[in-house]
């Protein structure tokens, strides 16, 4: 027994150092130490500040503690030292210099948190957004452009972002770590405003950063910066007409099973995701990656994974609202390709 508990408490230290260093891993496009925006920047900048100044005082305090635990460590002989009230001295310095970091953080600090605040909901030349967040699915809405769209959030490069987000459901918090720090979308009448930019064209991954259900690790959306030209061509786009599947037949089942909560173009209602463009989008379901090089089991091709989605819903994203639909499976062979081949190609 005690063999086994010596084993343990050589073992605990090595642990301990393992989930440390482990606990750094994660994707570098989910770091806010990779800043990619000028919101993100100023926010970097004042974790960098508050950072150095708690190094600075953890090194000053051990270096002072070790100081005395060395100096004035008991010798033999020594008695109990004469008891005195203390040194104002030291005490005004000890006191004094805690205020001044405070300062030094504070200051700042403040600073850009109210300028951070500002209001850009009113701003003609910002790009409005209302992001509205569901279980487990993210809604956009460009009212300059009267469209909706959902899980990536197509933005210009360069332009001013303003967010106003709300909750159909329960309390979410949007997140997008590289471009702006999280703010929370709740449900009811509270519409929560927020801005940012992205400095170069690419795409963001975004979280919701609030436990909201069992999906809540799986509400993943995507932020695709491009240029003027390519945003513009993508408005127009999504205003056109929508295309229905080539085969009649098919065409027929997905008006009849998908139209109805659905839309594409024109056509269906928006009581759901937006399907029009889905073929170019980066994911199926916000949590799907699209790749033909797929080397884990939530990547595929946009066909293979809208297929996957299709048959069954709650297996990749358990609790949402989308239920098992009844189609046989050339149904949703035919809805799958013809969804996977729905493109707008409004990049150049």
């Amino acid at each position: 027994m005690m063999k086994r508990w010596h084993l343990a408490r050589r073992l605990l230290p090595l642990l301990a150092g393992l989930a440390l260093l482990l606990s750094a891993c994660g994707r570098e496009d989910l770091s806010t130490m990779n800043p990619q925006g000028p919101v993100a920047e100023v926010q970097f900048d004042l974790m960098k500040l508050s950072i150095s100044i708690m190094v600075l005082v953890v090194l000053v305090v051990f270096a002072l503690a070790f100081y005395v635990i060395v100096k004035f460590r008991r010798r033999p002989g020594d008695k109990i030292p004469v008891q005195v009230e203390g040194n104002h001295k030291l005490e005004i310095i000890w006191t004094v210099i805690p205020i001044v970091l405070l300062l030094i953080l504070g200051v700042p600090t403040v600073k850009h948190v109210f300028g951070l605040a500002k209001d850009y909901s009113k701003d003609p030349n910002a790009v409005q957004v209302i992001v509205t967040a569901h279980q487990y699915w993210w809604e956009f809405e460009y009212p300059q452009y009267g469209i909706k769209t959902s899980q990536e959030l197509m933005i210009p490069t360069g332009k001013t972002i303003s967010i106003q987000t709300k909750s159909a459901d329960v309390i979410h918090s949007f997140w997008i770590p590289a471009l702006a720090g999280k703010i929370d979308s709740n449900p009811g009448a509270n519409l929560n405003k927020m801005y940012f930019s992205a400095k170069k064209d690419g795409v963001y991954l975004g979280k919701c950063a609030e436990l909201c259900g069992p999906s809540h690790a799986l509400m993943d959306f995507k932020v695709k910066s491009v240029n003027e030209g390519a945003f513009d061509r993508w408005v127009t786009a999504m205003k056109e007409p929508g295309k229905l599947p080539a085969d009649p037949a098919i065409a027929e089942v997905f008006e009849k099973q998908c139209l109805t909560c659905h839309a594409v173009g024109d056509k269906g209602l928006q009581l759901y995701p937006n399907l029009t463009g889905i073929g170019d989008k980066g994911t199926v379901a916000g949590i799907l990656v699209n790749t033909d090089d797929a080397k884990y089991k939530n990547e595929g091709t946009t066909y293979e994974n809208l297929k996957r989605w299709i048959e069954d819903p709650q297996s990749v994203k358990p609790g949402n609202s989308m239920p098992k639909v009844d189609l046989t499976p050339e149904q949703i062979d035919g809805i799958a390709k013809y969804l996977s081949e729905y493109k707008l190609n409004v990049e150049q």
